[in-house]
């Protein structure tokens, strides 16, 4: 019997086919197999996906719409993982969500994971043991496959202000973000650029810094490796970074950083440092929480629009994505100019 005849004995008593069965019958992944028959991606036309649509076809494998998205939830009870709620963006994003849930008929409870990878399985699994409908991620990490093992499990899900850049996700358009904020500073003669980067296995972060450099670019500047500071989202880290940048023999004029907590900690640096600020360093944040208007120098930021972006994510939970370019929904941020930002007295 050849491959494609073949199935996992227990197809036959579990009743309908799962990407599991053919998975196994086909000898590859669960995600290969997720990827492979999402009708919603550009279908592949090699030789291991010819023999995977074969393989499913004979088996009797049919998509289950739900598994892509909520039509009739359970519970009507929708999980949401984020790192920490300590963390003011992740606060605002879960407050956004609860309220979205509210004006939908349904409830919305969290867990952390301290934004460590391995905790990610164990806060989805706490959370569908409570009976919850489908998840929103707030955690998603560049190479991290526990995404594609939700798919192939056929667990709703959508990941939020961060993206894999393949599963259903509701974003702020990151590098517009970033855009805006080198544009602002370019546009109030900055030529010297320093910036607090952020973690590079998040979406959000790499995707500002993009932003950044496309200004830059457009300027005829380009930005200097030893002007990107990699850091964490942390006020701690966003000091030290900003430390390292105002020690170099040419520091920079102004400071963008991709965080909010992280150009706090710039700013405190700074302070430290007898740099005033914006006299001597301008400063842009990201997220424009809520504190950051009413710091001793209000703070210069991208405001992010946690409502928008949580209405989408609970839309494509529900109804799932109308196309393959439907997949990722991008909400357009706003630079908010304050005090933290004026013109540069040194253009060099």
């Amino acid at each position: 019997m050849s491959d494609i005849d073949s199935k996992p004995d227990d197809v036959g008593r579990q009743g309908r086919v799962t990407i599991i069965d053919v998975a196994l019958a086909a000898g590859v992944s669960k995600s290969t197999v997720s990827r492979i028959l999402d009708e919603r991606l550009p279908r592949s036309d090699n030789e291991t996906a010819r023999r995977v649509r074969q393989i499913a076809e004979r088996m009797g494998y049919v998509r289950d719409v739900s598994a892509a998205s909520l039509r009739r939830g359970n519970t009507l009870t929708i999980g949401v993982i984020v790192p920490r709620l300590t963390d003011t963006v992740m606060a605002m994003l879960y407050e956004a969500l609860a309220t979205a849930c509210s004006r939908n008929g349904r409830f919305a409870i969290v867990a952390t994971t301290d934004d460590r990878p391995e905790a990610d399985r164990l806060a989805a699994e706490s959370l569908l043991k409570r009976g919850v409908d489908g998840l929103v991620l707030s955690t998603a990490r560049d190479g991290d496959d526990f995404p594609d093992e939700l798919v192939a499990r056929g667990i709703p899900f959508v990941l939020a202000l961060r993206t894999d850049g393949r599963n259903l996700s509701a974003i702020g358009d990151d590098r517009l973000g970033g855009y805006l904020a080198a544009r602002h500073l370019l546009d109030l003669g900055h030529r010297r650029i320093g910036v607090i980067a952020g973690p590079a296995y998040a979406s959000s972060s790499r995707r500002r810094v993009e932003g950044c450099r496309q200004a830059l670019a457009e300027a005829g500047l380009g930005l200097d490796p030893a002007m990107v500071i990699p850091s964490s989202f942390g006020i701690d880290a966003g000091a030290h970074a900003a430390e390292q940048l105002m020690r170099r023999d040419e520091p920079p004029t102004a400071i963008f950083a991709v965080n909010d907590n992280t150009a706090i900690g710039a700013l405190s640096c700074l302070s430290r440092l007898g740099l005033s600020v914006p006299e001597a360093v301008s400063v842009v944040g990201y997220n424009d929480i809520p504190i950051v208007s009413h710091l001793p120098t209000p703070l210069t930021s991208v405001r992010v629009p946690f409502e928008q972006i949580a209405s989408q994510a609970l839309d494509l939970l529900t109804h799932g994505a109308t196309s393959g370019e439907d997949r990722i929904r991008m909400s357009a941020p706003t630079l908010i100019p304050r005090q933290s930002t004026a013109r540069a007295a040194d253009k060099s």
